[in-house]
């Protein structure tokens, strides 16, 4: 049997029918072919190079449906048909669908390469959760905006829905409003890096390593063993001290002399010092006074930087500047003073004159 192409089928010949679905097939094919050519040359080239772009494409390209763009491209072919207003209409309304459905696929990769690079860059592991709490906000307010403008484009009234979803949501903010401020508390902390894993920081009179951002609570693990939980939206409203940012160290200490020191030995004390804390690497001297006369002693202060904000190596200069500062005093005959009293006792016949009777006793 032979078919004539100048048949009448839907008020169109066989021949037009033919010509429509070879073009939408043309350019499903044409779409299909730079898929495959993105796939398998870009992300060759991709893979050598830095996280860029070429990567994004790449993602971008593995999530096009050949079904969706055929949906798309038949469209195109029956430009050319005559269609009945009916059947016309629901071709271009699935192809509405598609197309709407296609480009959220796209942009969903795209986020999902956006996030991906920038977790990989920053290469924070406390970036994981938050980011993927911010990938699914993302890609809930992307595929509604997808969805409410297909809706429009298909000729839906979105008003009222778009009213009915800002009731609901105003609702559920009220409802979770601590949960939704601690989840993007997270999500400044991790956008911001007010601190990372690893720092140590001090909250109010809670210090600690930096163990863990969630979406709801920041945990830390204190210099004592215990670990500290405290919420995300309660740690940005207060002042956080990040020690582990520090560029140098400033380190103050004190000591004191009797009162028996002569006048020379305290002139010489501030030079000896500061000649002691020069020789000590890593430190910058800054001063050393005669600052009190105290209750038992002759009060010294000494202020020096370290360079090396380091705990453990601030801790080894201040000994090596201590035991230095035993040794030269000692040599000195210069005392350090300590805590003391001195009692003086008076005669009881000073202190009760005229009573002959308590003297004697």
């Amino acid at each position: 049997m032979i078919l004539d192409l100048e048949t009448i089928w839907l008020d169109n010949t066989l021949e037009a029918w033919g010509t429509a679905l070879a073009l939408a097939l043309s350019i499903n094919v044409l779409v299909a072919l730079m898929k495959w050519l993105i796939i398998t040359r870009v992300s060759k080239v991709a893979v050598r190079g830095v996280r860029g772009l070429d990567h994004g494409v790449v993602a971008m390209a593995r999530r096009t449906k050949q079904p969706l763009i055929f949906l798309v491209t038949l469209m195109i072919g029956t430009q050319y048909l005559e269609l009945k207003p009916a059947l016309e209409h629901g071709l271009s309304r699935i192809a509405t669908v598609a197309g709407f459905l296609q480009l959220g696929l796209w942009l969903s990769a795209g986020m999902n390469f956006w996030i991906d690079r920038y977790r990989i860059n920053s290469q924070d592991a406390a970036a994981t959760t938050s980011l993927a709490a911010l990938n699914f906000v993302g890609k809930l307010v992307l595929w509604a905006l997808v969805i409410m403008i297909m809706l429009d484009n298909l000729g839906v009234n979105v008003t009222a829905m778009v009213a009915g979803l800002g009731v609901g949501g105003i609702a559920v903010a009220l409802a979770v409003q601590n949960i939704l401020g601690d989840l993007f508390a997270s999500l400044s902390i991790v956008i911001d890096k007010p601190f990372v894993i690893g720092d140590v920081i001090m909250v109010d009179t809670f210090s600690g390593t930096v163990e863990h951002v969630g979406l709801k609570t920041t945990r830390l693990r204190s210099s004592t063993g215990e670990q500290i939980i405290i919420s995300n939206g309660d740690l940005l409203k207060t002042r956080i001290r990040n020690y582990k940012r520090m560029e140098e160290r400033r380190i103050t200490f004190g000591f004191g002399v009797v009162y028996q020191t002569t006048a020379e030995q305290l002139a010489a004390i501030p030079g000896m010092v500061s000649e002691i804390v020069r020789k000590v690497p890593k430190t910058r001297f800054e001063r050393a006074h005669f600052k009190a006369f105290g209750p038992s002693s002759l009060d010294f202060e000494v202020v020096f930087w370290m360079l090396d904000p380091d705990f453990l190596g601030s801790m080894n200069a201040q000994q090596a500047i201590n035991l230095e500062i035993f040794k030269r005093f000692a040599e000195l005959g210069i005392e350090f003073a300590y805590p003391t009293q001195t009692l003086i006792v008076q005669g009881q016949a000073e202190r009760f004159p005229g009573n002959d009777a308590a003297v004697q006793g």
